[in-house]
């Protein structure tokens, strides 16, 4: 094993006295092309082009002397000490830090940052960070070949926001360029760049998916937790609410207690897309995004997706409510991760089902439409759980039965879950 790992980061600017010592006392240099090019770099030191850190691991903990990983930005911050540390290696490592290139690219912004989501994007899962693009109003991504600004707005569709595209920062070949995300795709990006993903509001209904119009800015102010604040505008306390916690009505299907059900086996979570077939009143929709999930909301009729585009707006969580009947208007959406099916029958959750998503979740208000609707989940290749859910809402003054709601509550997920 080599005597002595040292990690350096490096942002463009002139080396610490720190990392010019360890470079100069370096007898192999792992980093990339244009680390390996500086000066500092002892001429008679092995080089490593780092292209899998795996295998550079391998070869830093067999050499004997001192070694040298260089990494762009501040190698902590999902950079290479996390795999350098790996138990299959073995290997202790120093590190010196420079400013990680998300700093450095909202720096060249002139933004805050504290109030970013800040993801990774590979080419095998670009759909999560596109997904936390369209959940919150500031995010950074690092980006990587094949999973750079043009897919990521190609991915995003009619979901605008604002991208400030930072390239090759701390380089002589540095640029930022702003644009909004549909030009995107019309540019060639040189590597490595960081985008940072800014806008977004909850957007008027539009039919088919059309564009619904550009980002309206980030939310601003301070807060006191890195990433978005639990209490952020618009947030209250608990789920599954009750109507006049939204100053609305709700429809017969949209129990609290249902959706409570509901929301629990769907299990929303950050980086997934929902789709919400039939969002009615909203309600569903809303808690779905407050727990940092994107959410596209679906239905027929034009006054249920102004309500639910209002109540988004009145809770500041980003919905992308679209109008049009299912299962037609479905063929056009990004593929879900989870669906809620408010209405629309079992041919509805035959559509769903075709797309494969990990979880439907519905219901149904008589064993005759509960038997079909489990019988399509498992047609398409999904266990199927159902539960008969009844809740009677009394008034605690006289103890008299205010409302009563029953249903049969269906969930649909992939065996091997």
């Amino acid at each position: 094993m080599a005597d002595r790992v040292t990690v350096i980061g490096w942002d463009g600017t002139p080396l610490t006295d720190a990392a010019r010592s360890a470079l100069g006392a370096a007898t192999l240099v792992a980093g990339a092309a244009h680390h390996l090019a500086l000066p500092e770099v002892p001429p008679g030191a092995e080089r490593i082009r780092l292209g899998s850190v795996d295998l550079a691991a391998r070869r830093i903990a067999q050499h004997r002397g001192s070694a040298v990983v260089l990494a762009d930005g501040d190698p902590g911050f999902f950079g290479v000490v996390r795999a350098l540390r790996a138990p299959e290696h073995g290997l202790e490592v120093e590190v010196v830090p420079a400013v990680s290139s998300v700093a450095a690219a909202f720096a060249r912004a002139g933004m805050p940052w504290d109030d970013a989501q800040v993801v990774v994007a590979h080419s095998r899962d670009l759909r999560r960070a596109v997904n936390v693009c369209r959940a919150h109003t500031k995010v950074a991504v690092l980006t990587s070949p094949g999973a750079g600004p043009a897919e990521l707005a190609l991915l995003l569709g009619p979901v605008h926001r604002t991208f400030v595209i930072c390239e090759a920062l701390g380089t002589e070949r540095e640029q930022v360029t702003v644009l909004t995300s549909d030009k995107a795709a019309d540019h060639a990006w040189r590597d490595p760049n960081v985008v940072i993903v800014i806008g977004g509001s909850a957007v008027a209904p539009v039919r088919g998916g059309a564009p619904a119009g550009a980002g309206r800015g980030a939310l601003q102010g301070g807060g006191w937790i890195a990433g978005r604040d639990p209490g952020y505008p618009g947030a209250v306390r608990g789920w599954a609410l009750p109507g006049p916690a939204y100053g609305t009505v709700l429809g017969e299907s949209e129990s609290p207690q249902l959706r409570a059900v509901q929301l629990a086996r769907l299990g929303p979570r950050l980086g997934d897309l929902v789709w919400d077939i039939g969002s009615g009143s909203g309600a569903a929709a809303v808690e779905t995004a407050g727990f940092g999930a994107a959410v596209i909301a679906v239905d027929r009729d034009p006054d249920a997706c102004e309500r639910t585009a209002t109540l988004a707006r009145r809770f500041a969580v980003q919905i992308q409510v679209v109008q049009g009947v299912a299962p037609e208007v479905l063929e056009d959406l990004p593929e879900p991760d989870v669906v809620r099916i408010g209405g629309g029958g079992a041919h509805v959750v035959a559509a769903c089902a075709a797309r494969r998503p990990e979880r439907i979740v519905t219901h149904a208000a008589t064993r005759d439409e509960a038997e079909a609707i489990g019988a399509a989940l498992e047609d398409g290749g999904y266990a199927v759980e159902c539960v008969l859910s009844q809740s009677v809402e009394l008034d605690t003054r006289g103890w008299t039965e205010r409302e009563r709601a029953v249903a049969f509550m269906l969930c649909g997920h992939r065996p091997h879950q």
